[in-house]
């Protein structure tokens, strides 16, 4: 029998009837089937914003040094596998989770209410990551400003320089053969003054730092000698962090509808700039040399017996596919219901996954030029991080021909790739308050995320003094860690074991539609298994092996680490304290209390009622009852609404 067809008005979309606001929402578009919340104008709009937001700097300036440093392609079987294991599992849950319900990172709590603080903990740790990520964005646009002149400003040693800068090593004593047939170990002035030569393998050689180092550290970040030192806010980054900010409000100004737009240029260009850079990087002398460094006939398998290789490949594409962060869930959040979430998931793991691989050729193909004109191996000449981006592939660039070209192009993929994943990490925040004060922001989405972006602004000026890097090194090294795979682990858990994978999987099939038994096999075994006990793995191994923080060779005050550790605190605080409250709200004794805060809240269900079905018929109308999200006093808020 072929299902019935209601009449248009009773259809899933826009309500009719008479209303008094004439406006429309920002958010809010013709075809949009959650005229609430508003849909992405297309699926493009939507993976396009996924893969922006999973693929980011990590994928440039860490995997292929990780990859380099764990054995060469050899390093690909353990990234393959924990891709499959621990990152796809928990990509594909966080995406379905956010369909379903057509709600963010905190409000889609509404499945198991004792853990919605892990919501918060998750939109917490973002906003203070976003806070640093900005700065980075604003180095990458102090570099792109700085190539546009003819020599680049870190080619050569030039008035900011100090004594120990060089671009080649400069020997400073070695043994050397006398007239007289004595061998005498002396300075190296000595032997050129006096025409002698020095034997071979006797060069001792002076610690000199590249012309690009000290301008990383001198003039870009006029870098002070530590945490307790914090100097004067450098106007001119903070300039670029101002710009930064301006540059996210733009794109987020009415969500994902101007968000969605934005994407097609800044999550597709990088990938421009990455083949321009590497066809330019295969041409150069040693550039064979460096890509067989990085996956070429120097890998080695034997790594593969290393239990610290399995560990690095996990934690790389944890935090490469960006999981557990609220983001994931938030973008999915305003996909149609129907959408099919599980070919989505697989395609934007993919490309993250091959991009990283990718990028690592277009970065080593330069480096090993590098390393032929310095003449050193190239394991002498690589480096990860903040090294990589703004000292050692900044030097490479300097001595190619045209360079400010080739560098403008790479500080501009930098500033593309970071730029993508801070819509997305902005937008986690705005769904979050989107979600708990929806009239309130269907009227002040504008104001709402230009106050935010000013906010963060603010916020980020410590990070733009001259001990501002510290301060990126310090949250970065206590909040982009352990908190986030302990909220990880908690997500899984509760989802799979107390709200239940077999439910989880049936609400699933309400979006996709039936599927095998054979099908889900493979999911289950991950959601109830395999997956867990790899985040249990990881974030014991995180916390055996922590260690205090230091940026480079400089260690951080005690006070210093302390601050470091008040942010995870207040980071994860949240999630007994939401825990205790929700059970005091409960009913019944203790036991009764916690039981009922372990079942899905009586809103809880897809947001729509058309795709209810009865398995949620008895829903109560989000759109009627208002569940409060965060316990907080907020009652001036409601008469705003």
């Amino acid at each position: 029998m072929g299902r019935l067809t209601p009449p248009a008005c009773l259809c899933c979309g826009k309500k009719q009837g008479f209303t008094l606001w004439k406006g429309k929402d920002a958010a809010e578009g013709p075809g949009d089937e959650n005229s609430e919340r508003g849909n992405w104008s297309s699926k493009t709009d939507y993976l396009l914003s996924m893969v922006g937001y999973a693929v980011g700097l990590g994928n440039v300036w860490r995997f292929p040094y990780l990859t380099y440093q764990n054995g060469g392609g050899a390093f690909l079987i353990p990234y393959t596998t924990m891709l499959a294991l621990a990152g796809l599992p928990l990509f594909f849950l966080e995406c379905s989770l956010g369909q379903f319900a057509s709600l963010g990172p905190v409000s889609v709590w509404r499945i198991l209410p004792i853990l919605q603080g892990v919501g918060i903990t998750m939109v917490i740790i973002t906003s203070l990551v976003t806070v640093y990520y900005n700065v980075i964005i604003a180095y990458a646009l102090y570099y792109l400003f700085a190539s546009f002149q003819s020599v680049l400003p870190w080619s050569d040693c030039f008035a900011w320089a100090d004594e120990h800068c060089s671009k080649t090593p400069v020997v400073s004593d070695c043994n050397t053969t006398l007239p007289n047939g004595l061998i005498i170990h002396t300075n190296y002035s000595y032997v050129t003054s006096n025409n002698l030569t020095c034997l071979n393998g006797s060069l001792t050689y002076k610690q000199v730092q590249l012309p690009s180092e000290q301008y990383w550290n001198k003039v870009a970040l006029r870098r002070s000698s530590g945490l307790d030192e914090t100097g004067e806010i450098v106007w001119y980054l903070a300039l670029c962090l101002l710009l930064s900010w301006l540059i996210v409000g733009a794109a987020l100004f009415k969500g994902i509808k101007s968000s969605g737009k934005v994407v097609y240029f800044t999550a597709l260009f990088p990938y421009v700039v990455l083949v321009i850079l590497l066809v330019r990087g295969a041409t150069l002398e040693g550039a064979r040399d460096g890509i067989e460094y990085y996956i070429g006939s120097q890998s080695n398998f034997t790594k593969l017996m290393e239990a610290e290789v399995w560990k690095d490949a996990a934690t790389q594409i944890f935090f490469s596919l960006s999981v557990a962060w609220g983001g994931l869930v938030a973008l999915s959040s305003y996909n149609k219901f129907h959408n099919n979430c599980y070919s989505d998931a697989i395609a934007v793991c993919l490309v993250n996954c091959l991009t990283s691989v990718f990028a690592g050729f277009a970065i080593f193909s330069v480096l090993g030029h590098m390393a032929f004109l310095a003449d050193k191996p190239v394991s002498e000449v690589v480096d990860s991080g903040f090294d990589l981006a703004f000292v050692a592939y900044p030097s490479a660039l300097s001595q190619l021909p045209v360079a400010p070209l080739w560098s403008f192009l790479f500080f501009f993929m930098l500033l593309l790739l970071g730029l993508d994943s801070q819509f997305a990490s902005m937008e986690t925040v705005t769904t979050t308050i989107q979600d708990i004060y929806p009239k309130v922001m269907k009227k002040m989405r504008v104001p709402v995320t230009l106050g935010l972006c000013m906010l963060m602004f603010f916020l980020g000026l410590i990070c733009v003094t001259q001990a501002g890097i510290y301060w990126v090194n310090l949250v970065d090294h206590f909040c982009a860690g352990w908190g986030i795979l302990f909220a990880a682990v908690l997500e899984i858990i509760g989802i799979s074991w107390i709200y239940g994978g077999n439910r989880f999987i049936q609400d699933i099939e309400m979006m996709l539609g039936k599927k095998s038994w054979w099908f889900w096999l493979w999911w289950r075994a991950c959601w109830f298994f395999i997956t867990p006990v790899l985040l249990c793995v990881i974030l014991c191994w995180s916390l055996v092996t922590f260690s205090p923080p230091k940026y480079g060779s400089i260690e951080y005050p005690a006070w210093g680490s302390a601050v470091g550790w008040c942010m995870i605190v207040f980071c994860i605080i949240w999630i007994p304290i939401v825990a205790i409250v929700k059970i005091v709200k409960a009913q019944g004794n203790l036991w009764q209390r916690i039981v009922s805060c372990c079942r899905p809240a009586a809103n809880w269900g897809p947001s729509l009622e058309c795709h209810r079905g009865e398995r949620y018929s008895h829903m109560v109308d989000p759109h009627k009852e208002r569940d409060q999200e965060i316990p907080t006093v907020d009652g001036f808020v409601h008469k705003l609404e």
